[in-house]
């Protein structure tokens, strides 16, 4: 629920400090590298984490703003943005890819995945099963792989250096679960999941 908070700055759509550390005593701010970062790195961020199309354009802008002075708030950063980059064709908010990719750096999402998925994996019980559940394609990649990775023999693990996430797994889900349309309707939030299952052999 801390998503909807909005002292916590995650949403594009609420006032609130850019902050969107899901550990408020810890780590870096959203609003230190909005304001710090280079327009290179931004740019780079945006392309990678937030799979945003006019990545340099928002960098660019963000730049630009900061110039006149640091940006403070989730308003602020939303209306930059939708200033500069507009609508894209599938009607998302100017901010959200951004934003996505803001929080999935300031939370290190996508190295907690992994590490999370390795660790989960090796205590499984013979017999035990482990499923994961993704919100973004970037996650369930991640996923995805590590799961093809565990299900291969032996010998092709210690081949590809991949020995760490020994036990062998079956998989149970070729293709990854997600929501029918009405729990889609429901629930805003289950449109993007995807959930994968896997065996311990």
């Amino acid at each position: 629920m801390q998503l909807d908070e909005e002292k916590r700055g995650f949403s594009f759509l609420r006032e609130g400090p850019l902050d969107m550390r899901m550990d408020p005593s810890t780590g870096i701010t959203a609003k230190e590298i909005v304001n710090k970062w280079s327009e290179k790195d931004l740019a780079n961020l945006f392309r990678e984490y937030g799979e945003e199309r006019r990545w340099r354009q928002a960098a660019r802008a963000i730049v630009e703003a900061r110039r006149k002075k640091p940006i403070e708030t989730t308003i602020e950063l939303a209306e930059i943005l939708s200033q500069s980059i507009g609508r894209s064709k599938k009607k998302l908010h100017p901010a959200t890819l951004v934003f996505q990719a803001l929080r999935i750096c300031v939370n290190r999402e996508l190295d907690s995945v992994e590490e999370g998925v390795k660790s989960a994996i090796q205590i499984l019980a013979p017999g035990g099963r482990i499923g994961v559940l993704a919100f973004h394609r970037l996650e369930d990649r991640i996923v995805k792989n590590l799961f093809r990775t565990a299900s291969k023999p032996i010998k092709k693990m210690i081949e590809m250096k991949e020995t760490h996430i020994y036990p062998m797994l079956k998989l149970l889900t070729k293709k990854p679960l997600i929501p029918t349309f009405q729990e889609s309707r429901t629930n805003r939030r289950a449109r993007s999941a995807k959930l994968r299952v896997a065996e311990r052999i």
